[in-house]
């Protein structure tokens, strides 16, 4: 068998060929017309910002509602997986390892930043129940991070895992919408589903990548005097994306796993130095507090399109938190579906809904409400860097605590490996769509997609074109929201045909016709 014949068995050529021309094409325009094309994309983004708000802000809530009603239903005893099968990994690695492929590196990068912000600069047009300006920003940031975002990633994953390990079916996007379209879905309606889930993941990627070594270099610089240089910043991408490589071809169950489960080690140990380090019972409460203002404001906050101001706030904060959470979906939800093999339908939403929302909320208000107490004890120097530089931001803050050279560097190397298990963990998912849905895709496409967002970061970073790059990845996120509302159904109708005890048949009408003639044949002996 020649080697074209046997590669075609391990990839998806359609998908795997369609995604890589489009993500080369729009590299090469980045790379050739930078300005241009981020003024075209930019517009392009602000035009469906405009014009279809309601969609993103409706589609949301609707998600975030799907969720909570799959907790309360008679179907939350579901294995995801045969009856008695058991969870692939331990409680503690699944939380690792759906934590650091989530939003971990965002936390890092936003911790302090984001609620610092908000507090220098409240949006107007919101009556948030809340007793302090303090409050709000803190209300407004669990808002963008928590349960929204988690119930996104919660229908994709389960989805993929229902129709995977109880269906027996690839583990590929195209297949959570089987239920609907039938074998159809095989055709070319599914290449381009999975074509839009292959292009958004490795763009979100690849520009978290290119934006992300920018922390990575402002820390080294921060710490040891390590000039901020393109050069430095692309050789951080190369070596992320070497030990990336290294991680995901060792497999999910190795590098993988170790890297996300060492990554929540290093990242709670630096959590709990700065708990400790300031005022823990103060932060107790206002960790409490604090829940329970978003809860209070929840609702208002779900359904608010901003279409009693000119919408500008929404358009650079909640829009496009949900624009990006809505183009990672298909990475994170896949790769949680991949991990979530053995678990009940009510354990997997309330661990991915819940679980990581609270671990999200006490992180923010810990570094977030120390952050905010130190502008309030008089640190001008703080907010002005995260208002001017938001790379630096938890630089400036561990600056303000004990032992700040050694937390820097516990800071900069925790980062480092978020990165890694993020771009291991893409490139994962993206191996197992262009593969069909091979849930363990053969090595030389992991080292390929691993390698490739690598390259995209690299030199879109030093051409100047991540901003095109990222406002191309988030104009995928509209349709894929309508494909999340089309997964709902789905997940629905099939749902409900297990608890009736039924099979969804979608034989066709030739399969039905060579049946019926099969009926009529007479018997022979």
């Amino acid at each position: 068998m020649s080697f074209f014949k046997k590669i075609r068995w391990v990839i998806n050529p359609n998908v795997y060929i369609g995604s890589s021309l489009i993500i080369w094409s729009l590299v090469l325009m980045s790379v050739i017309f930078t300005k241009g094309s981020t003024e075209l994309f930019t517009k392009v983004h602000t035009a469906i910002i405009h014009n279809f708000s309601w969609l993103f802000i409706g589609g949301v809530a609707i998600f975030l509602i799907f969720s909570g009603w799959l907790l309360i239903t008679k179907y939350g005893h579901i294995r995801l997986g045969k009856d008695n099968e058991k969870p692939q990994f331990s409680f503690l690695s699944w939380m690792a390892m759906l934590f650091s492929a989530g939003m971990g590196i965002g936390l890092l990068f936003y911790g302090v930043a984001e609620p610092i912000m908000h507090y220098s600069n409240l949006p107007t047009g919101k009556t948030l129940t809340a007793s302090t300006d303090a409050a709000k920003a803190m209300n407004i940031t669990f808002f963008h991070w928590g349960l929204h975002a988690w119930a996104i990633y919660a229908i994709i994953g389960l989805a993929l895992a229902y129709g995977t390990y109880r269906k027996g079916r690839a583990l590929s996007i195209r297949y959570t919408l089987y239920p609907l379209f039938g074998k159809a879905i095989e055709g070319r309606l599914g290449d381009l589903i999975d074509i839009l889930a292959v292009v958004g993941t490795l763009f979100g990627v690849a520009t978290s990548l290119g934006f992300g070594v920018t922390q990575i270099n402002s820390g080294l610089n921060y710490v040891f005097g390590v000039p901020i240089s393109e050069t430095v910043q692309v050789g951080l991408i190369a070596f992320i994306t070497l030990v990336a490589t290294i991680s995901v071809v060792t497999g999910i169950d190795k590098g993988v796993k170790l890297l996300s489960e060492f990554n929540i080690i290093v990242a709670i140990g630096l959590l709990l130095f700065v708990f400790f380090a300031g005022h823990p019972n103060d932060l107790m409460n206002l960790y409490v507090e604090n829940i329970g203002t978003y809860i209070r404001n929840l609702p208002q906050l779900t359904f608010s399109t901003g279409a009693r101001n000119d919408g500008t706030w929404m358009g650079s904060w909640t829009l496009f938190y949900w624009g990006w959470w809505i183009a990672w979906s298909p990475f994170v939800g896949m790769f949680i579906a991949r991990i979530s093999k053995g678990r009940t339908l009510k354990e997997f939403v309330s661990g991915v809904l819940f679980i990581p929302s609270l671990f999200t909320f006490f992180w923010m208000t810990v570094f977030g409400e120390s952050a905010i107490s130190m502008i309030k004890d008089g640190s001008d120097k703080l907010e002005t860097m995260v208002n001017s530089n938001v790379a630096v931001s938890l630089y400036a803050f561990l600056e303000n605590l004990p032992m700040s050279q050694i937390t820097c560097v516990l800071a900069i190397l925790v980062v480092f490996s978020f990165f890694v298990t993020s771009s291991d963990s893409g490139s994962f998912v993206i191996d197992m769509i262009t593969a069909g849905g091979d849930p363990n895709p053969p090595t030389h496409q992991k080292v390929y997609w691993a390698f490739m967002e690598g390259i995209v970061a690299a030199v879109l970073l030093w051409t100047g074109g991540l901003k095109a790059l990222q406002m191309a990845s988030l104009t995928v996120a509209l349709p894929f929201c309508v494909v999340i509302l089309f997964i709902c159904l789905s997940l629905y109708r099939e749902l409900r045909a297990e608890a009736l005890g039924l099979e969804l048949d979608f034989e066709t009408e030739s399969e039905e016709d060579e049946r019926s003639i099969q009926s009529e044949k007479p018997l022979t002996t």
